[in-house]
């Protein structure tokens, strides 16, 4: 689990920091999900990877200097360059690699809102943070609006939108045959980040953790945006937490309470010991839910 939050820790800093770092002396480790499936943990997002006869599906691929330890990974596993990568939202931890994959003739694809993001300026508010645009190489070249089907490997890859979650671009995939889940960041083993600025809101992450649990069942392997890889009562968990924690705060918000007193109130307590972690501390939890919930019941005010 310490690997795991070192590596979400780093996901943390500045895009421009980030982008000017030397590649990092990091092993990336696979894990395999299902036959031909596999996770890999770096130092950003989970990676989904598809291997087969029809060549290799991989959904993310963290930041560019993270590039050469992907490709490493991939080899080990007899697997060449990616045919196709998939962005589960545009954040630069799951799209840093984009332009060095697309060099080596990876086809990229994301939902329509991602290519518009990253094809402008963005300033993240909670990192504050300006990320300027994605060069042209970087950028997808095939996207979608609400679904996506790719036939590979003997299964059958269905990408979806959900809508105003961790950003306005998120998108799950399904592995039918497999089934198995990656979740991209609408699912963290910890609290999660949500981006406000990014058109993000807690009924989103809520209502996308419903679909993905509709098509879950006990057997399903779920690969989180970033965390250990869970199951279908992992994800259940991890609902109720939403709920419960966002719902004490819009409690307090709707009584009129300023982001200082509840900060002070400490309305989630018996979670933090849980949940809290280096990125989004107890603190930092009460203030992101706070400026989310203020936006969703005032929205004249921000």
């Amino acid at each position: 689990m310490r690997s795991f939050i070192a590596a979400l820790t780093l996901a943390a800093v500045a895009e421009l920091a980030l982008a000017q770092l030397t590649p990092p002396d990091v092993t990336v480790q696979t894990e395999a999900v299902a036959p031909g499936i596999y996770m890999l943990v770096g130092r950003a997002g989970n990676i989904g990877v598809s291997t087969g006869p029809d060549g290799v599906f991989l959904i993310d691929d963290q930041y560019a200097p993270m590039t050469p330890s992907i490709v490493a990974a991939l080899q080990k596993l007899n697997a060449g360059p990616p045919r196709f990568v998939l962005n589960t939202h545009w954040h630069g931890d799951h799209t840093g690699g984009n332009e060095n994959l697309a060099k080596e003739g990876s086809l990229v694809i994301a939902h329509d809102q991602v290519r518009a993001r990253m094809s402008s300026d963005q300033f993240v508010a909670f990192l504050q943070s300006a990320v300027p645009a994605s060069p042209q190489a970087a950028l997808p070249v095939v996207t979608f609006n609400d679904e996506i089907s790719l036939h590979l490997n003997g299964d059958e890859i269905r990408g979806r939108y959900a809508p105003n979650a961790h950003t306005d671009g998120d998108v799950f995939v399904t592995f039918r045959r497999a089934n198995v889940i990656h979740a991209g960041d609408l699912f963290f083993r910890f609290y999660p980040y949500i981006d406000i600025s990014s058109g993000g809101s807690v009924p989103g992450m809520i209502a996308a953790v419903d679909r993905i649990l509709t098509m879950a069942d006990d057997r399903t392997r779920i690969i989180p945006g970033h965390g250990p890889i869970a199951n279908r009562a992992d994800l259940v968990e991890y609902r109720e937490m939403l709920v419960v924690t966002s719902g004490r705060i819009r409690d307090l918000v709707a009584a009129g309470k300023t982001v200082e007193e509840v900060v002070a109130a400490a309305p989630n307590a018996d979670y933090d010991a849980k949940w809290a972690w280096t990125f989004i501390t107890a603190e930092r939890y009460s203030r992101m839910l706070y400026e989310l919930i203020e936006k969703e019941l005032k929205p004249d005010r921000t």
